[in-house]
């Protein structure tokens, strides 16, 4: 069934705010909330708030929204075990809403946070381990592990999650979606890029979940899309620039690049046209619904909305009034 979502930028919003905006996204009939989980802003204008903290304020206050990180890297700054608990509780005030999206991580958190930033095959092995710990946690059973980079002696959550939680693993191309369908519930990624990008990595996907004994079409496929919607567009683009150009580089995972000067320095070179071509910043609703409806056909089930405009709470609602509900007719079949 297609889900439609709201990003939750800790790194634009101060954490009230953003807070508010979850509300304001529940009311309006999202079926995600998708949080990042930030040490570091993309650029020293932004926020940086816990969004554990942050999880655990939206919880009692929604309704039916699914509330999911998108994504934490539990294999340094965090202990797998803690995410483990972390994630738990979350489910206790939000029971079959709580999602887990994981990842790698990037340096501008990790490496930041900790001093640590091992190459990607490293942290692909560690985040193998942590997936481990994590799932062994939450059946509620003493948990004895003894791996190559985490150890847990007689460890055990005494409140483990009140209903089950999907682990979604974040996947930005191909040869990272095969993790993910091993070792995953659901694959996350981020639009903007060539159809077949994607068609790419969601055969690798399948292909690893089958492996695994899945069944890939019960396994959520979540992208994130950047959008520009009821409000002033240029505006928009602009905010997006101010915040968020640090996130359109390959240079994010490059442990040169890892505090927010850094980011907005190496994302000067990102202008008005890079952020047009890579998502959707019109007032035309057609020109969204056409938008959507690619990516659904691509194979994605879980479209999450981002909008980094001057008037977070108009664009929840008019988006949910205007386009959503033509998105989901399209695909009602």
């Amino acid at each position: 069934m297609l889900q439609l979502g709201w990003k939750a930028g800790t790194e634009q919003y101060a954490p009230v705010e953003l807070m508010e905006y979850a509300v304001a996204a529940d009311k309006a009939g999202y079926d995600w909330v998708d949080v990042s989980d930030h040490f570091n802003p993309w650029s020293e204008e932004g926020q940086s708030a816990f969004t554990w903290t942050w999880l655990g304020a939206v919880a009692p206050q929604t309704q039916q929204i699914r509330l999911s990180t998108g994504v934490t890297c539990p294999i340094l700054r965090y202990h797998p075990a803690m995410i483990a608990q972390a994630a738990a509780t979350l489910s206790h005030f939000a029971p079959h809403r709580t999602g887990l999206g994981l990842g790698t991580g990037e340096a501008l958190n990790e490496f930041a946070a900790t001093g640590e930033w091992p190459s990607y095959a490293e942290r692909r092995d560690r985040l193998a381990e942590a997936i481990e710990i994590i799932r062994a946690l939450w059946s509620g059973e003493e948990v004895n592990y003894e791996g190559k980079y985490y150890q847990t002696r007689k460890a055990k959550l005494f409140t483990p999650p009140t209903s089950p939680i999907p682990m979604v693993i974040s996947a930005l191309v191909p040869h990272s979606a095969e993790f993910a369908g091993r070792y995953g519930d659901g694959l996350w990624t981020v639009g903007g890029k060539k159809p077949d990008l994607y068609q790419g990595i969601i055969k690798n996907f399948e292909a690893a979940a089958r492996d695994a004994g899945k069944d890939p079409s019960k396994m959520v496929r979540i992208i994130e899309l950047n959008v520009g919607y009821g409000a002033d567009i240029e505006a928009t683009i602009q905010a997006q620039l101010k915040y968020w150009a640090g996130t359109y580089i390959p240079a994010l995972f490059d442990q040169q690049i890892y505090t927010p000067a850094m980011s907005q320095e190496n994302g000067e070179v990102v202008g008005p046209d890079t952020v047009k071509s890579t998502g959707c910043f019109s007032n035309n609703i057609e020109d969204h619904v056409k938008f959507a409806q690619d990516y659904i056909d691509m194979g994605f089930d879980c479209l999450i909305f981002h909008n980094p405009g001057p008037d977070q709470k108009g664009f929840i609602e008019a988006y949910a009034r205007d386009v959503m509900p033509r998105i989901r007719a399209n695909n009602s079949r």
